[in-house]
This record gives C-alpha cells, structure tokens and sequence, in this order.
C-alpha cells in the first residue's frame, strides 16, 4: 500500500504509512541549490531533527524516530489523537484550560534541558486520550518511559489525557532566555489567532503550566520585551 499524502509543505512533505502506522516527514530537494550543497544541508537538517526529537522523547511525550535509513527521511510512530488547532475549542473550557496548562508545564520541561521547539503552535500540538494508550505504549517501548508515564498521571490526578508535541523541524538545542520566550511569543500568537474567543484565559493557564520552569521569571520578562518588538514591527 502506498504512503498517503498528509501534507505538502515547502520544506517537507508528511506521508502516512497506515500499514505499519508510521508517518514519514520527506525533505523536498530545493532546485535553485547546488545538488551536492542541497543533499548537504538537507542531510544535517534531518540528523538535528532526529537527535532532538529522540532527545525531547525521552522528557515529554514526543514521537521517538526509527533510525535513519536514508538522508532526507525520518520515520517516527503515528500518534493517533486530535491535533488542538482543529479541536481545542470544541472542549468545554474546563477542559480547554487543563489542557493549556499541561502545554505550559511540558513546555518547562522542554526549555529547562534548553530544547527550543521553534515552531510552538496548536497545529504541533496533539491530544490523546487515556482510552488511547496503547498509543503511548507503542511509542514508548521501554520500561522507564512506562513507569514515568504511570507516575505522571498520578500526579496530575483528573488529568484524562496526554499531550503530544510534533513538529521539531525548526527546534533548536539553546540556554538563551530570548529563544525561550520567543516559544512563549508564538504560542501566545496562535492562541490570539485560531482560538481568539478564550484566547487570554487559555494563555494565562498555560503561563500558570509554565511557571514549574526554573527560568520561567526571567522568560516571563523577557517576553515582555519580544511582545514590544511585534507590536512596534508594523
């Protein structure tokens, strides 16, 4: 059976291998570059992708990529949920706001082992409910991920689902507050633009998720300046 087409962007195109349950994100090759400059870039494009997606797996919930077959490919298992820009406002706000805050809090995870998402909208963002876990079990296959998952939702209490962040290919590894709160910066953005009726509650609670991060004082102030830059950039 052939891969569906899932999305065609100017980087990459996302196919579905429904098969053996695997999307597959292909870099396009660029025809205004050299090939073998092409081939080049695209190739340490792919392998940072790869490392930081194995990397934040191992902190949030995350697909873990299969290893590298070929250059321009990474495989990684396809997690079957609701992305949040097509579903978030269909929650009741309760819901809604639980869900924002758990956002804020693995976002803190994320920035206080210095991996900037760079791309931190509700289209990168899934959610999977706990009636779905066996999605979790397949993309954690190890006993240490098993175990934290367990000890997360203890914690969380009536938090019925999970959280899943896609997407990390324009992610970076940073300890720079700019970078963090420029994160803050786009997802405030995408709150403001696709879920605009609650979009000021929503970003407060994640702001409220988010305060676990032992920076989050000083991203929190540093956002305050890279919102001032927007504002006067038009």
């Amino acid at each position: 059976m052939k891969p569906k087409l899932l999305y065609q962007g100017a980087e990459a195109k996302i196919l579905l291998n429904e098969k053996e349950n695997l999307i597959i994100k292909e870099r396009v090759p660029k025809s205004y570059r050299i090939k073998e400059l092409d081939e080049k870039i695209i190739k340490h494009r792919t392998k940072s992708e790869k490392k930081l997606l194995e990397k934040a797996s191992k902190i949030i919930n995350a697909p873990n990529p299969l290893p590298l077959k070929e250059f321009n490919i990474i495989q990684m298992p396809y997690i079957k949920g609701k992305k949040l820009s097509e579903h978030l406002d269909n929650f009741p706000i309760e819901k809604q706001k639980k869900i924002m805050k758990v956002v804020g809090q693995e976002t803190a995870k994320l920035h206080d082992n210095d991996i900037i998402h760079g791309d931190l909208t509700t289209s990168n963002l899934i959610l999977v409910e706990n009636n779905m876990s066996a999605t979790q079990n397949e993309l954690n296959d190890n006993k240490e991920n098993s175990i934290n998952d367990k000890q997360r939702s203890k914690k969380r209490g009536d938090i019925n689902f999970q959280i899943f962040f896609i997407d990390f290919g324009l992610g970076f590894i940073s300890q720079k507050v700019e970078d963090k709160a420029v994160d803050l910066h786009l997802i405030r953005q995408a709150l403001e633009a696709k879920h605009f009726k609650n979009w000021e509650t929503l970003f407060n609670e994640f702001l409220k998720g988010y305060s676990s991060s032992k920076e989050a004082d000083k991203v929190l102030e540093r956002l305050k300046a890279v919102e001032k830059r927007g504002r006067y950039r038009h």
